[in-house]
């Protein structure tokens, strides 16, 4: 018998029962032949950090994490990364061997990672992005089209006042825009991304003028259920290149899969086949 230990690791939510991570890591733990696994943890905010710094003593690798605890963990963490102090949330952490906690956050990369594989045609110069929405997911939207080189970022969010925080944050390449010109902005982009949660299984619909979508346009969502949300669809009646949100759920997932695991795992049809089971 063996006395090598298994790595375990997992997500954090609250609740957790929806998230795909687990289908998602179990496929690429099997993939690659690793003796770990991948947990779903419920975990109420009260308990996060004696959660947190028990888990190691465990035999826990790393985590996950969603909401409602991405900025809750930063606080717990020894180390926080620039990129996820950049964008005010953690979606992953990893426990060193020295005993350290480190949070760090995959969002960015994950996004653009997406959007390469599902629009390789794209060029970050080529024209101003049109981004719905200012929440938390919109952040690290953000962020990666500055770092990739995007000219101009013309926001708009229902309410103004969180996309004037996004400019005040990240500068002037951003000019925030009425939602009610939302329409107009659509037009004078090269790039479209929905960050808003309008249009998802249980939501209300995205009620924005889609006629200025053009066929040289990138349209992404990134909402994943349903993975061809209405934005998506006419986009697509259009001519434009879409790319659906369930990539920028998998590619998030690489960076934290590599780190605990020793292995980097492929963005291929299987994957998408296992995080949809």
């Amino acid at each position: 018998m063996s006395d090598k230990k298994i790595p375990l690791a997992g997500v954090i939510g609250c609740p957790v029962a929806h998230s795909k991570s687990p289908q998602l890591q179990t496929h690429w733990l099997k993939t690659h032949g690793i003796a770990g696994h991948y947990v779903p943890m419920h975990v109420e905010p009260e308990d996060l950090e004696t959660v947190i710094r028990t888990l190691p003593k465990a035999g826990f690798v790393g985590v996950n994490v969603t909401i409602p605890h991405k900025e809750a963990v930063m606080k717990i963490a020894d180390k926080v990364t620039d990129r996820a102090k950049l964008m005010g949330a953690a979606n992953t952490i990893i426990f060193r061997s020295d005993g350290s906690i480190l949070a760090d956050n995959t969002d960015g990369y994950g996004f653009i990672t997406n959007l390469q594989q599902g629009a390789p045609d794209w060029v970050p110069t080529s024209g101003p992005a049109a981004v719905l929405g200012a929440g938390g997911a919109c952040r690290a939207v953000v962020a990666s089209l500055i770092e990739a080189g995007v000219p101009e970022i013309l926001l708009t969010n229902r309410t103004r006042e969180r996309a004037e925080q996004l400019h005040s944050d990240f500068g002037k390449r951003i000019q925030v825009v009425d939602w009610v010109l939302a329409g107009n902005i659509i037009e004078d982009a090269a790039l479209v991304v929905n960050t808003t949660s309008l249009g998802m299984v249980g939501k209300p619909r995205l009620r924005v003028p889609l006629d200025g979508l053009k066929p040289n346009m990138v349209v992404t969502d990134l909402i994943y259920s349903p993975l061809k949300t209405n934005l998506l669809q006419t986009a697509e009646e259009m001519g434009c290149t879409v790319v659906d949100g369930l990539g920028m759920l998998l590619h998030q997932a690489v960076p934290g899969f590599e780190r605990w695991f020793g292995q980097r795992p492929d963005v291929d049809t299987a994957t998408r086949a296992a995080a949809l089971r």
